[in-house]
């Protein structure tokens, strides 16, 4: 943080200005949660493109569209801390105030404050209460448990698939062969260098399926037959052991 900012700011460019700073941050993790899912991509925003109203984020590690019609304003927010690191982050919120995406910078503040420099100190906020990471979860994932089931059939398939997340605002897009799922805290989790999925557990009540030129998409649904936006997309064979909900059993 410089003199010139605040820790936590409303900043006055519009969205498309700011999101084209992010290749000059280094590191970035772009985490968004939606229902139970928490999505994540993390590492060199290689470039930012604006087409119309939405931006493409792309590089090795990143492949992200932001609608520019959802995310309306952007918070830097300069106080959150990991071990005693600071880990700045731009919060992307809608016309509601509600944050839909959180973009983290990992290199810390000083490539943060110099990738923001050119747009000036924003309009001072008071600092935000956030929620600890894994809370609401329960101790154990329960044996029957769909997510953990679900990706556990995927591993012993041994396919490349792809996990997506679609919520307003935000399309989010990871594709691999996958690693072996870790359970911890209440959450099935997927790990790897660049991704990160963290689905509660009882998250997911039920898939629906559907299957277009060979690809089969998987959407997951809540306990009202709601979609939440993780998506799972990837050849029959990768899914052909998944139960489609809590009441089915391989």
């Amino acid at each position: 943080m410089t003199q010139e900012t605040n820790p936590r700011e409303r900043l006055t460019r519009a969205p498309s200005e700011i999101l084209k700073s992010l290749p000059a941050m280094g590191r970035v993790m772009l985490s968004t949660r939606s229902g139970g899912a928490t999505h994540e991509r993390m590492g060199e925003v290689e470039a930012v493109a604006i087409e119309g109203n939405e931006a493409r984020l792309s590089g090795a590690l990143h492949d992200s569209r932001i609608d520019l019609t959802a995310v309306v304003r952007i918070v830097a927010d300069r106080t959150s801390k990991m071990r005693e690191r600071v880990l700045p982050r731009l919060e992307c919120q809608d016309a509601n105030g509600e944050t839909l995406f959180s973009l983290i910078g990992l290199d810390g503040l000083e490539p943060f404050d110099k990738a923001l420099a050119a747009f000036g100190a924003g309009e001072p906020l008071e600092p935000a209460m956030r929620e600890a990471p894994g809370a609401g979860g329960a101790a154990d994932i329960p044996a029957d448990d769909l997510g953990a089931r679900s990706f556990a059939a995927i591993l012993d398939s041994g396919e490349t698939i792809a996990i997506d997340i679609e919520r307003p605002g935000l399309f989010q897009h990871w594709e691999a062969v996958l690693p072996e799922p870790k359970p911890a805290m209440g959450f099935v989790n997927i790990m790897q260098p660049d991704f990160h999925l963290h689905l509660r557990a009882g998250a997911v009540a039920s898939w629906q399926r559907s299957e277009s030129g060979g690809t089969v998409t998987l959407q997951a649904l809540d306990s009202e037959g709601k979609p939440f936006g993780l998506v799972l997309r990837g050849p029959a064979a990768a899914f052909a052991k998944v139960p489609e909900s809590h009441a089915a059993r391989s």
